[in-house]
């Protein structure tokens, strides 16, 4: 699997280099610029790129527009961006096409290689990898005022967490140690009580969850 990498921080750059190719990815490209990033996608067309949000020149969203505008050229271009921060905009304009192949990391996670690295592959897959806190953080906005996630169980919630970071039922059945049986009929109860269609495309009810769970109050 050919990636790209895009951060401007030479030591967290090698790192990542070394860590991907310990788990046989191959390095098309390593940049530390917006510019550079964008030749790069267009010259390597990559399985899939990695991209810190900020790079030079401007070091504000350089790396987001970039990954934004390669998708623009070729539509369901992986993407995973790290941030040093929680950034909802960020997540929601990843997410406005709506075609999957999206992720979006805390730089932190990087040191948990495993998890890392899960994310990389479900995004290069065509799947969608939240993070955790942005989850958390989208779920303790909306509980104060949503009524419909006042009426789901603590269990139901647990499932909706994994649910939204993009993991599927048997991922999150291995996970909270339950049968998918179990998480099927969870997940069916979440989408009755949050009124959202049911699917069983991973990615399109991530997008549906998400969508709930970020629209404007």
């Amino acid at each position: 699997m050919r990636v790209v990498l895009a951060e401007d921080l030479f030591l967290l750059r090698d790192g990542l280099v070394r860590m991907l190719e310990a788990f046989d990815f191959e390095i098309a490209a390593a940049v530390e610029t917006g510019p550079e990033l964008d030749r790069a996608l267009r010259e390597h067309q990559p399985d899939v790129a990695v991209v810190d949000v900020r790079l030079p020149p401007t070091h504000t969203d350089e790396g987001l527009q970039c990954a934004l505008r390669a998708r623009a050229e070729r539509p369901g271009l992986p993407v995973l961006v790290l941030s040093q921060h929680v950034e909802q905009l960020y997540a929601r304009e990843l997410l406005a096409d709506g075609a999957g192949g999206v992720g979006y990391l805390l730089k932190d996670r990087v040191f948990d290689a495993e998890q890392f690295v899960d994310a990389v592959r479900r995004v290069a897959a065509g799947g969608t990898a939240m993070d955790p806190q942005v989850i958390q953080q989208l779920l303790a906005r909306r509980s104060g005022e949503d009524r419909p996630l006042a009426r789901l169980t603590p269990r139901e919630r647990e499932v909706l967490e994994q649910m939204a970071q993009g993991r599927s039922n048997a991922a999150i059945a291995a996970k909270l140690t339950v049968t998918e049986r179990a998480i099927t009929k969870h997940t069916a109860n979440i989408f009755a009580k949050l009124g959202l269609e049911v699917s069983d495309d991973d990615n399109r009810r991530v997008l549906a969850v998400l969508a709930f769970l970020d629209r404007e109050r």
